[in-house]
């Protein structure tokens, strides 16, 4: 009997080793955990902490019964380069005046270039920065400039070509400066409030700091088999004299006929050099400019009622002002008052008239309203608009000699 409870025994062991043997081993993976009801808890959390009242409506021009110009092929039109967005920045000054001297290029030159802007807003806000140290932060640091910017940069830094500097890093779509904006702009002011005025110091965090978001400008790279600097790129490729282009203001706080300062906040290193002008001549130059073949950099106010992105357009209603009152008076009112700003930089590359003699101008817009409608890119100013709200434009100085010839 022992021995047979033995030999049960023995034989339960077997049967338990075996079937341990036999037993498949745990094993680990990795993956991407998720907890759906805490993303949920969390979405819900967070819209209910910003929660926001209804979109008040704003008040705009009625459009729907207007003929209204519908493609840019109705327009006769310069060459230029396919419109690209600013994204989530304050570029337009840098890429509307790169457009328009992409298409000087090809005006002069019969090349097809493109630049790239970054490598001038990497630049620019290295001397933006390096004013505000040696001004004691009595100097603008901010992203927005104007176009006579971008031939100061190009002089100083030369340019290159765009496929050497997006400004980009791998996958990301859009620029996005808000963060890289903050981070710089708040390091300037701990630099004031400590009084840390080391020019050397703070134009290297400056550098460093755009450097991790856009990254650092190439000093040397290979174009069309040779390589080259951004000054040799510059010198010998795109071949400009900055020194050719001018720019124009209408305003009667200043002496017409003088050469002087355009007093907005975006001309933070107070440029004297616009040719200031009564508005009938200012508006007769952008005229005569583009219809002889010159595009041009153009500047002012986009935050008007008759202002659409979906319909692409921009004019003044007449419940604002009629066209015949339009005169340096109301433009001068609007500028002193505030509601005349200098927020945005645009490209007028074409032109056409309608039935009743208007002007209307092509504008490539890198704005991210401009891609609202069905021309990706792209607006449609009315003179009226032009006359009253836009305060500066860039052009090369061969389209505007008679203009130039009046100065002393």
């Amino acid at each position: 009997m022992k021995k047979l409870v033995v030999l049960i025994v023995l034989i339960g062991v077997v049967f338990s080793v075996n079937a341990i043997a036999q037993k498949t081993k745990d094993k680990g993976q990795m993956i991407i955990y998720t907890n759906e009801f805490w993303e949920e808890i969390k979405k819900t959390c967070i819209e209910y902490r910003d929660k926001k009242d209804d979109p008040k409506p704003t008040f705009k021009l009625k459009l729907d019964e207007y003929d209204l110009p519908k493609s840019i092929d109705e327009f006769d039109k310069q060459w230029y380069n396919d419109p690209i967005s600013q994204a989530w920045s304050g570029m337009c000054w840098c890429f509307c005046t790169t457009s328009f001297l992409e298409s000087e290029i090809n005006r002069l030159h019969s090349k097809k270039i493109k630049i790239s802007e970054l490598h001038t807003v990497y630049w620019e806000y290295v001397e933006k920065a390096r004013r505000f140290i040696s001004e004691r932060g009595n100097s603008l640091f901010a992203e927005g400039s104007e176009a006579n910017a971008v031939t100061r940069i190009w002089k100083q830094y030369g340019c290159v070509p765009a496929e050497e500097f997006t400004g980009l890093k791998p996958d990301q779509k859009f620029h996005d400066h808000s963060v890289m904006f903050q981070e710089m702009n708040t390091y300037l002011k701990s630099v004031k409030e400590d009084k840390a005025w080391n020019e050397e110091v703070a134009l290297n965090t400056i550098k460093s700091i755009l450097n991790h978001y856009i990254g650092e400008p190439p000093s040397e790279f290979t174009y069309n088999g040779k390589k080259m600097t951004p000054k040799q790129f510059f010198d010998n490729e795109v071949k400009l004299k900055m020194d050719d282009y001018v720019d124009f203001m209408s305003l009667m706080q200043e002496d017409y006929w003088t050469k002087t300062i355009y007093d907005v906040p975006d001309n933070w290193w107070k440029s004297r050099d616009y040719y200031n002008i009564p508005l009938d001549d200012f508006m007769g130059l952008i005229k005569n400019a583009i219809k002889s073949g010159y595009t041009m950099s153009i500047g002012g106010d986009v935050s008007e009622t008759g202002y659409n992105s979906h319909y692409e357009v921009a004019v003044i209603p007449d419940f604002d002002i009629p066209y015949e009152y339009i005169d340096e008076n109301s433009r001068q009112f609007r500028f002193s008052n505030g509601t005349t700003t200098d927020d945005h930089g645009i490209h007028l590359v074409g032109w056409k008239e309608d039935s009743d003699g208007m002007m209307w101008f092509l504008i490539k817009d890198s704005g991210s309203g401009a891609r609202n409608g069905s021309n990706k890119g792209y607006y449609f100013f009315r003179e009226d608009y032009i006359k009253l709200k836009m305060m500066s434009v860039m052009m090369h100085k061969d389209a505007a000699k008679d203009v130039l010839s009046k100065f002393k």
